[in-house]
């Protein structure tokens, strides 16, 4: 195996595909011209703000393999995975893209697109097997080497210290549910952060609470998959932020002054039926509110009046202290957005009234991602303007696609390529009208294991062949190369 892909090799790959698609390169060409003309004309219109981060991310369990490698411990995910019944086709992430051994070969990818930045993040098992005590050497350093290399390849790494992969020895004491965990927490993002500090900038503590609450401790659709009800589980939710509070507070005494700090979460990304200004006070209402139990708390220290009358006996039981520590000053924001929700004005308590979706709706392959492209437009603007938010990432947009190698090899996901087309056009819209959005991190560089989904579902721009763990660049690798060219639109 030969692991390193080189950038003339890349660019060879992508280009023979392209030829092969007959895909036209006036759309680069255009906006590359735009771009030395001094942004004129109607295509600079489209054209990105100078320094805006391009990027792609990736997470640890759905990556790396080696899940026995190197004193790696046992993590929920693990057990679940290997739980009958729990993962389509009984798939499990014991390989998953063995990016474990094959970074070397990622990061070239990475160079043939021209990303300046790759989100990735640490698997806590790696570092401390059993969740807390002493920290396992060969994990720290595997981290120490990708960070390196990416440097070495020109790409700033932006680092999330905890997606997903609680270790089973924590879940075994009680999880999120066991308020020691955000200490042990804050605890292992500390020791990480400052075992990384001057190779990376940028830390995320975690990401997406609201799914691995709400799926992992709310249902049995994920790990641990308990399917808490009513207090129990908003108590989960609760340490969880508590955790996120802890971490930041961790990063900042363990890093340098000019480390960077914030989260990742999956928001409801709120959209007015239609821009009419009562719709677009209705929708920013709902952002707040339909947030509040995860990013409107993190950013203001405390639950809405709405939010706690809503859950009533349910609601957490917090200390003022807590609120505060979850209310920890971070530098940036990060939102997956994938889709959005409609709102309109309402007379009743909320002042917004949420329109579901028709049966006719269209969709993308993975039946939740209901096609919203003003989702990428609406969600960072109007969660900025309320809750003063001044630097958003992107950390994770994209799609799945059903489609596949054909007789030439080639994989033309054209689904991708409009919908990451109509959602760019969409973000560099909302950046024109003030949205402060930084960069752009697109999920995934690779296809990968999606979780429940196992390998059913493709979220890469690259396609992996699983038995042989052959990368190959999609139609769409080619079209965000041509957006990173030329910075634009």
């Amino acid at each position: 195996m030969n692991p390193i892909l080189t950038r003339r090799q890349f660019t060879k790959a992508i280009g023979g595909l392209a030829a092969a698609c007959t895909l036209p390169l006036a759309a680069k060409a255009q906006a590359t011209t735009a771009a030395a003309a001094g942004a004129q004309g109607s295509t600079a219109k489209r054209a990105f703000p100078i320094g805006f981060v391009w990027g792609t991310a990736t997470a640890a369990y759905q990556v790396e393999g080696a899940v026995k490698v190197d004193g790696r411990g046992e993590s929920i995910w693990d057990v679940y995975a290997h739980t009958p019944g729990r993962i389509v086709h009984g798939d499990t992430a014991d390989v998953a893209d063995d990016s474990y051994h094959r970074y070397p070969e990622d990061i070239a990818l990475m160079r043939g697109l021209g990303v300046g930045a790759y989100r990735f993040s640490v698997a806590w098992p790696r570092i401390f097997p059993d969740g807390t005590g002493r920290p396992n050497a060969k994990g720290v350093d595997y981290y120490k080497r990708l960070v390196d290399a990416l440097r070495t390849a020109g790409i700033e790494p932006y680092c999330t210290l905890y997606h997903w992969d609680l270790p089973e020895a924590l879940q075994r004491k009680g999880g999120w549910q066991n308020r020691d965990t955000a200490k042990a927490f804050a605890d292992y993002a500390g020791y990480m952060a400052g075992q990384l500090d001057g190779r990376v900038q940028h830390f995320m503590t975690m990401n997406e609470i609201s799914t691995f609450i709400g799926n992992g401790y709310g249902s049995a659709s994920m790990a641990p998959g308990l399917g808490l009800k009513g207090q129990a589980l908003e108590q989960a939710r609760h340490y969880a932020l508590l955790g996120h509070g802890l971490a930041v507070q961790a990063i900042r005494a363990a890093t340098h002054a000019k480390t960077r700090v914030g989260s990742a979460e999956g928001i409801n990304a709120a959209m007015p039926a239609f821009d009419e200004p009562e719709h677009v006070a209705a929708a920013r209402k709902a952002a707040v509110e339909e947030n509040a139990g995860y990013l409107t708390a993190m950013h203001t220290g405390r639950y809405t009046d709405l939010y706690l009358k809503t859950l009533g006996a349910d609601a957490p039981k917090f200390t003022t202290e807590e609120m505060r520590i979850i209310g920890s000053k971070t530098d940036f924001q990060g939102l997956n957005i994938y889709t959005g929700d409609y709102y309109i004005a309402a007379d009743n308590e909320r002042g917004y009234e949420a329109v579901p979706f028709p049966s006719s709706y269209p969709n993308m392959q993975s039946s939740w991602i209901q096609f919203a492209p003003g989702a990428i437009y609406w969600g960072p603007k109007l969660m900025a303007e309320a809750l003063g938010i001044s630097d958003i990432y992107i950390t994770e947009n994209g799609t799945s696609s059903t489609a596949a190698p054909d007789t030439q090899g080639r994989v033309l996901d054209t689904d991708r390529v409009m919908f990451l087309q109509q959602y760019l056009g969409e973000l560099q819209r909302g950046i024109a009208d003030g949205a402060p959005v930084r960069g752009y991190f697109l999920w995934s560089l690779l296809d990968n294991f999606e979780w429940s989904r196992g390998y059913s579902e493709r979220f890469g721009i690259t396609w992996v062949d699983f038995a042989t763990q052959k990368r190959t660049p999609k139609l769409s690798s080619r079209f965000y190369h041509d957006v990173i060219a030329g910075n634009a639109i």
